[in-house]
């Protein structure tokens, strides 16, 4: 045997450990792609749906986020009111104060005028010698 020979043996023995060591890693990498097949259908079967019920929920709440925004000038404009009320309920409070205050007054200025009318018609009376 020539030199030649043993070098192509070594070469024919070399390319044999080769492709008996590739070939588990060739049939790995061919279970990996079916996975990944599998994983990809299985995504696209379940995560279309989930996107489908993701928009239709978007677009529910774009809706009620319109009817909000909608009654939200209603609420201002309610609140607006309120506040007006409050303010003319003060005003009505302060009337009632100042009425109450002259009332009271008034009550006192009467009853100090019917009790100086008795005693005047009294010492009035006294001096015609009637009582």
């Amino acid at each position: 045997m020539s030199l030649t020979g043993i070098a192509l043996i070594i070469i024919a023995v070399a390319f044999l450990i080769l492709v008996l060591t590739l070939l588990p890693a060739i049939a790995a990498i061919k279970r990996t792609a079916a996975s990944v097949g599998s994983l990809s259908d299985m995504v696209q079967t379940e995560l279309k749906p989930t996107i489908q019920e993701l928009t239709a929920v978007l677009t529910e709440l774009k809706t009620v986020g319109n009817g909000v925004a909608e009654h939200t000038n209603d609420v201002t404009r309610f609140m607006t009111a309120l506040g007006e009320t409050g303010t003319n309920l003060s005003t009505i409070n302060r009337s009632v104060s100042v009425v109450t205050g002259v009332l009271t007054t008034t009550s006192t200025w009467a009853t100090g005028a019917k009790v100086a009318g008795k005693y005047l018609l009294e010492r009035y009376l006294k001096r015609k010698g009637g009582i």
